[in-house]
């Protein structure tokens, strides 16, 4: 009684604790939301999560094991390859909109081009990793050298384009997620975080806009939470962000802004649980496979068995040794040495064999070879019966001849006559009566 009164308060207090921080997570997002100038019924920003990149250096389902520390229902908004000012300002205007903080991985080339698209990327809030100088795709073929530098430049372009270098994040996502050992190890010593995604909305593919949506709502729905991958340079993109904004809010979904950790700004803490998407819990039963069990003898006595001479082996006999092909004479040819294994033997006899009696040859003769002869009358005709009768008696004749019982006529079978006998007259009036056995 007292163990399960234990167990009780306990689940009370783990109940509480949930609910304790499920309601300190959403009075942020109430706050922002009330808060978004010109847009009180916004999404918002729920809260901001702050990550040490050192310690978890490599996050997304797609391709690892870990993911940020996600309650149920948050998301992360990403978005790759810009700036493009066409796109990319559509998109900072959407987010401005719902007060909806997201991560820009930006690429070296394009913030070259485009500097003061960056810089309103910084001044909206939003977090702003790097995606390599050119966007290839063929990280996973380079050099660790050829990564470097791909690397290295794209964040020298940004920093360039913002102006100092302490505004990017230690966050890289990839191009085209062709990860690679070399380039994973390289950004892991220089303590920068590589993102892959939990599930993408596929809007670099010629799709429609409403596939679009439809298939980041659909797949954020089958996974719970986690990091939403988009493009910031597609126009299909720019169609379907506000209503994925707004389905997010109205199925309960909130939104979360991650910044990497700096000494005046601490780590969140978290458990290591928590960077699963799907942690295995102390209620889950976790199977081992395969698993040696481990035994006690209680005496190590051998069992016994068969001596080799039992076998019939002939374990003495050692093969001829190599020693070269043998000198032939003119015209014959080498023929290959018998194989010692398989071979044929004979057979052992016995003395003491027994030998079981089996039925005598009398037992199975037919009965028909053992029955008399008999007697039977065969019609001969008369072209054949005047060779050795008078002229005046040469119409027919019946004459008697012995027929063994094989030659009798089986019922319903046509008649065979012996070779001794001569054959009757074509036209019968009356079929023959068989013989009855």
């Amino acid at each position: 009684m007292a163990s399960e009164l234990f167990r009780r308060r306990a689940r009370t207090r783990s109940l509480l604790g949930i609910a304790c921080v499920t309601a300190a997570l959403a009075l942020p997002a109430a706050a922002m939301a009330a808060d978004c100038p010109g847009n009180p019924g916004a999404l918002g920003t729920s809260r901001t999560l702050v990550v040490d990149p050192r310690e978890h250096p490599r996050i997304g389902t797609m391709q690892y094991a870990e993911t940020l520390p996600l309650q149920d229902r948050e998301v992360v908004l990403t978005f790759d390859d810009g700036p493009l000012p066409r796109y990319s300002n559509a998109v900072l205007d959407i987010l401005a909109k719902e007060c909806v903080k997201a991560t820009f991985f930006v690429v070296g080339r394009m913030a070259k081009a485009y500097p003061e698209g960056v810089r309103r990327m910084r001044d909206g809030g939003h977090t702003i990793g790097t995606h390599s100088q050119n966007h290839p795709l063929s990280f996973n073929r380079m050099t660790a050298e050829q990564a470097k530098q791909e690397v290295d430049e794209g964040i020298d372009a940004v920093a360039a384009a913002l102006g100092s270098r302490a505004a990017i994040a230690p966050f890289f996502r990839i191009p085209g997620l062709l990860r690679a050992e070399a380039v994973e190890g390289y950004l892991g010593s220089q303590g920068i975080q590589t993102w892959s995604a939990d599930f993408p909305a596929d809007d670099w593919r010629h799709i429609s806009p409403e596939a679009v949506y439809s298939l980041a709502m659909s797949r954020l729905q089958a996974k719970g939470r986690g990091v939403l991958l988009l493009h910031d340079i597609q126009p299909r993109t720019v169609a379907a962000l506000p209503q994925i904004l707004h389905e997010l809010k109205a199925r309960g979904f909130r939104i979360v802004h991650v910044v990497p950790a700096a000494p005046d700004r601490p780590k969140t803490p978290t458990l290591p649980s928590q960077w699963r998407l799907h942690p295995v819990t102390e209620h889950v039963a976790i199977s081992h496979w395969p698993k040696v069990p481990s035994f006690s003898f209680a005496s190590a006595a051998m069992l016994p068995g068969p001596s080799i001479a039992d076998l019939g082996l002939d374990i003495g006999r050692v093969t001829e040794p190599f020693d070269g092909l043998r000198h032939l004479a003119r015209g014959q040819v080498p023929l290959p040495k018998p194989a010692p294994w398989p071979r044929q033997r004979p057979a052992a006899s016995f003395a003491n064999s027994i030998a079981f009696p089996i039925p005598a040859e009398a037992l199975f003769s037919i009965p028909e070879k053992s029955q008399p002869a008999i007697r039977a009358m065969v019609r001969i005709p008369a072209h054949r019966a005047s060779r050795d009768a008078a002229p005046q008696t040469a119409q027919s004749e019946l004459r008697s001849t012995e027929i063994g019982a094989a030659a009798r006529p089986i019922s319903g079978s046509a008649a065979i006559a012996p070779a001794a006998l001569q054959r009757g007259p074509i036209k019968v009036t009356a079929r023959p009566r068989p013989l009855n056995h």
